[in-house]
């Protein structure tokens, strides 16, 4: 295969990955992702009053994964567009760094990722950027998302929360809260690149010498420790991302379920501290941080795996052609 055809395939596959990972934990995690919303509409509402409303209410395993469809399609389709673009960004950002193919290769040897390895500045920025772009592309699906999930719309379809939105709010309605999204996966999403390309650094060299004792005399790590190391630091990496954006979360969440009483980020920062104090920035933190760690480990570590095996088949066909 050749080095242009293989970049297409990889490109492609990388969307590929993205969707797949993206959708396996946009349906696993549903019920989370609904009681953090529940959680955040509201700093009189509590975790443990969320869960024993719905549970004691009609069809409550129906109702812990209200909202599945366009969760799945926000997570999913937005996994793939930041997965690729991400993809695509880091291997530009290698190429501008004078990093040639040979030296990747050699650069994966003995490590947990299948990715180009970058700077700390360059993991950051790239974070950001593909985030903020997969942000605003699925900014539509996820404003549908969030008030399908809430209790404060009876919508019955996508199609009429859709028609409801348009005609009570315009175009701007299926963008709201897109400033505070942006503040919070911005910075999310670099802080989650950075913290977790460290982790995968330094727990490769933790494995590396572990193995080197036991006698391992291979160059690369076996798939089942890669995907441990991926796993472990995905959940690191987004509790400590998490941690530092959920006042942005909590606010973006009042802003799209409440638009005309939370008119954008400043109004609902004020609005919220005046009325609830500091502590409702932080609704639903614990519920946040639990629900991101499962589903970015998840997210990556499928993510990774799936892109290992496809570029050792892609090798493999290589080097018998």
């Amino acid at each position: 295969m050749s080095d242009g055809s293989t970049s297409r395939a990889s490109s492609s596959f990388h969307f590929f990955a993205g969707l797949s990972s993206g959708i396996l934990s946009a349906v696993l995690l549903q019920p989370a992702d609904l009681l953090k919303t529940r959680v955040q509409q509201s700093h009189q509402n509590t975790l443990l009053a969320t869960i024993k409303s719905i549970a004691s209410g009609p069809q409550p395993i129906r109702q812990f994964w209200r909202g599945t469809l366009p969760s799945t399609l926000r997570t999913g389709f937005g996994s793939a567009i930041y997965f690729s673009s991400l993809n695509a960004l880091r291997r530009r950002a290698a190429r501008a760094a004078l990093l040639k193919a040979g030296d990747r290769a050699r650069a994966r040897d003995g490590h947990s990722s299948s990715l180009p390895k970058l700077s700390n500045t360059a993991n950051l920025a790239t974070g950001a950027v593909a985030r903020t772009w997969a942000g605003f592309l699925m900014m539509p699906i996820t404003v549908l998302k969030v008030r399908y999930e809430s209790n404060l719309y009876s919508y019955s379809s996508l199609f009429s929360a859709s028609r409801d939105i348009f005609r009570r709010e315009g175009l701007k309605g299926f963008f709201a809260g897109f400033g505070a999204t942006a503040v919070r996966d911005a910075p999310y999403a670099g802080l989650y690149v950075l913290f977790y390309e460290q982790s995968k650094k330094r727990l490769s060299r933790l494995a590396n010498k572990i193995e080197e004792k036991s006698g391992a005399s291979s160059t690369r790590l076996s798939s089942s420790t890669s995907a441990g190391i991926n796993f472990f630091s995905g959940i690191a990496a987004a509790g400590l991302g998490t941690s530092v954006t959920n006042p942005f979360d909590a606010i973006k969440t009042r802003i799209q379920l409440m638009p005309d009483r939370y008119h954008n980020m400043i109004h609902a920062a004020k609005k919220m501290l005046a009325e609830d104090g500091v502590r409702s920035l932080f609704d639903g933190l614990g519920i946040r941080i639990a629900r991101k760690a499962m589903s970015s480990a998840l997210a990556w570590t499928v993510y990774e795996e799936l892109i290992r095996r496809a570029e050792g088949r892609w090798r493999a066909v290589e080097e018998t052609v």
